[in-house]
């Protein structure tokens, strides 16, 4: 498991509550917050899943991420 950070353009928390079935549904993520204070809105998932799957998951939700390095 390891902690990948992305940025996003959530930015807010009806857009959190948005994506919030989308991850909590996902077996394969731990843990994730998004920061909306951050510019960025960073979104930090602690996963088994690769960068490329939860950008997936995020598009699905109707958001874009970015993976931060």
């Amino acid at each position: 498991m390891e902690t990948l950070k992305f940025k996003t353009n959530i930015k807010c928390g009806g857009c959190v509550d948005t994506i919030s079935p989308f991850l909590n549904q996902d077996e394969a993520i731990k843990n994730w917050v998004v920061d909306l204070k951050s510019p960025d809105r960073v979104l930090q998932v602690e996963t088994t899943h690769s960068a490329a799957e939860v950008t997936g998951i995020l598009k699905k939700a109707g958001y874009t991420a970015q993976e931060l390095n």
